[in-house]
C-alpha cells in the first residue's frame, strides 16, 4: 500500500510500470539499458479514489491524460530504474495530494468607512480639477 493521505492509500496493483530506453545520462549504458519508467494509473477506474478528487486529478493531470482516463507519468532523471520507479510513484503521490487540497471559499468583505472617505475625497480632488480646466480664458 501506498499511503497518499490519512484517509486515501493507493493498493500497488493499481500501478502499472513499464520501462523504456531513456534519453540523457548514462553513457553506453542509455543504448543499452532500459531505465526509463512509465508509470499508467487509471484514474476513472480507481477504487482508491474519492469521487473529487478523481475530477481534480483529471484536470490536473493534462496532457498526461489519455482519453481513457490513465494517468502516464514518464521517470528518467536517474540513471537507475529503481530511482526512476520512486521518482514516478512520488509524482503520482504528489499530485494525489495537490487534487485533495479544497480551495478555500471566499468570504465576502465589505469597505470600510475610511476607504469609502478616502474614495470620496479622491473624486472630489479630481472634480476640481477638471471644473478648473473649463474656465473662460482670463486676461493676464
Amino acid at each position: 500500500m501506498i499511503h497518499v493521505t490519512n484517509s486515501i492509500a493507493l493498493d500497488e496493483a493499481e500501478l502499472q510500470e513499464s520501462f523504456i530506453r531513456a534519453s540523457g545520462p548514462g553513457g553506453q549504458n542509455v543504448n543499452k539499458v532500459e531505465t526509463a519508467v512509465q508509470l499508467r494509473f487509471d484514474v476513472r477506474n480507481s477504487p482508491s479514489l474519492p469521487d473529487y478528487v478523481k475530477e481534480k486529478l483529471e484536470r490536473l493531470a493534462g496532457k498526461r491524460l489519455t482519453n481513457e482516463g490513465v494517468l502516464i507519468i514518464t521517470a528518467q532523471r536517474f540513471r537507475t530504474q529503481e530511482r526512476n520507479r520512486e521518482d514516478a510513484v512520488e509524482r503520482l503521490v504528489e499530485l494525489i495530494r495537490q487534487a485533495t487540497e479544497r480551495p478555500k471559499t471566499r468570504r465576502p468583505t465589505r469597505p470600510t468607512l475610511a476607504s469609502k472617505k478616502r474614495r470620496l475625497e479622491a473624486k472630489g480632488r479630481r472634480a476640481e480639477i477638471k471644473k478648473g480646466r473649463s474656465g473662460k480664458p482670463g486676461f493676464d
